[in-house]
């Protein structure tokens, strides 16, 4: 049972990362002019970056190949983001929206610690090498 836990909540949080890379990418204007607003600079280039590390990521997540590497990247992408974009505390939904991006940090850091489980591609691999 818990094998099928552990790709549940690796699937789980890979979800959200590779929606919101792929939005991105689909909305690349419309996410660069709300970089601009909140005052970021290069926004081409850190949107860029965004969606490279959200998306593959989210991949090696949802795949469980290289999960502490996907992890890495995912927890990058996600201190900054929530420094510049969830720190208005006078706006309740701000407040949970940094509170929401710690709470996937410490569900990253955790898989990070156990690895992405028998049912991964990791695994798979570990199984042909042997």
């Amino acid at each position: 049972m818990n094998r099928y836990l552990l790709t549940l909540s690796r699937v789980l949080l890979a979800l959200i990362f590779v929606m919101s890379g792929v939005g991105k990418l689909f909305d690349f204007a419309g996410t660069q002019e709300q970089m601009a607003a909140a005052g970021m600079p290069l926004t081409a280039l850190f949107l860029v970056g965004a969606i490279v590390l959200e998306i593959g990521g989210g991949l090696s997540l949802l795949l469980g190949w290289k999960v502490r590497y996907g992890v890495a990247a995912l927890v990058v992408f996600l201190i900054p983001a929530t420094l510049i974009f969830h720190t208005n505390f006078a706006e309740r939904a701000q407040m949970i929206q940094f509170m929401k991006n710690l709470a996937i940090m410490g569900g990253l850091l955790a898989l990070a610690v156990v690895g992405p489980g028998a049912l991964s591609l990791s695994s798979r691999e570990e199984t042909t090498r042997s």
